[in-house]
């Protein structure tokens, strides 16, 4: 298991090449994510991606409105994987969310 400084460092170089156009806030939010409880056994990439793709969800797409409105969680995200990846080109991201993928 790595140590945290070199997870940390590797969490900084996933980020940074997935997200090059990032706004700072935005990745600093997201970089606080990777290290959440739940991601902590995934590799780097893989935490930042799943920190990314929720963090775009909830702060720049209609998801928490649509939950809001009563659509499950699987409907409330189909609907807004478009929202995310126009988000992820905007940033110049890397990957893209496809819609078939689990995300979870």
């Amino acid at each position: 298991m790595r140590n945290a400084p070199s997870r940390k460092r590797a969490i900084a170089e996933a980020l940074t090449a997935l997200l090059p156009m990032g706004p700072y806030i935005d990745m600093e939010a997201i970089r606080e994510d990777a290290f959440a409880v739940h991601l902590k056994s995934l590799p780097p990439s893989i935490a930042v991606w799943l920190a990314t793709v929720a963090h775009i969800r909830h702060q720049h797409t209609r998801y928490d409105e649509l939950l809001d409105e009563g659509y499950d969680r699987d409907a409330a995200r189909f609907f807004v994987v478009d929202e995310i990846n126009a988000v992820l080109t905007q940033w110049r991201a890397t990957r893209l969310l496809d819609p078939d993928e689990e995300d979870s």
